[in-house]
């Protein structure tokens, strides 16, 4: 009896340990990533009223903070490769297209589902995101890194790329970038 004194803590740490490496969802490569959770947690509260806003080389798709949208090039037109630490950096735009209202633009609006279940909201057929180190409304510092395997683009309200020549934009919108090495064409 003297010696079972220890056996209670021992029990409570143990069910504290197991429960916190149960707690965590799994992120694409299957490990716990509760930073990148938080990222994609945090995009579901940036609003989704998108307007247009004119920046330094040009004009640029925003939130209703003004928050420049991105896309990558990565990409697909039916699937986010950004996942994720890359989410943190990048949240996704986590909206339904019925919520993507507030301005007349020449493409559509549209969702693709997220690895974890989020529906993230898509223009033009690239899924959007804004960016980490924009820290206030019309920054553009996104922009053209080449950061998690990709390319990103501001998006334009003509789908192109924000280095790419509107002029050299593909008629069809599929893409709408050429000749700028974004990976144009899913």
């Amino acid at each position: 009896m003297r010696n079972r004194w220890w056996l209670a803590p021992i029990l409570a740490a143990a069910a504290v340990v197991l429960t916190a490496c149960g707690s965590g969802s799994p992120t694409s490569s299957g490990t716990s990533n509760s930073a990148a959770a938080a990222g994609e947690a945090n995009a579901a509260t940036n609003a989704v009223a998108i307007k247009t806003m004119s920046t330094s080389k040009g004009t640029v798709l925003t939130n209703a903070s003004g928050m420049t949208l991105y896309w990558f090039a990565a990409d697909t037109a039916t699937q986010s490769n950004c996942t994720g630490s890359c989410a943190t950096y990048w949240p996704p735009v986590l909206a339904t297209a019925a919520t993507a209202t507030g301005v007349s633009l020449p493409h559509g609006f549209g969702t693709i589902k997220r690895a974890n279940g989020q529906t993230q909201l898509t223009y033009d057929g690239h899924p959007l995101y804004t960016y980490s180190g924009d820290t206030a409304a019309g920054m553009i510092n996104g922009n053209g890194l080449n950061a998690s395997g990709g390319l990103w683009w501001a998006i334009t309200p003509s789908g192109a790329d924000l280095g790419a020549s509107t002029t050299t934009s593909s008629s069809s919108g599929s893409s709408g970038s050429s000749g700028s090495g974004s990976g144009g064409g899913w």
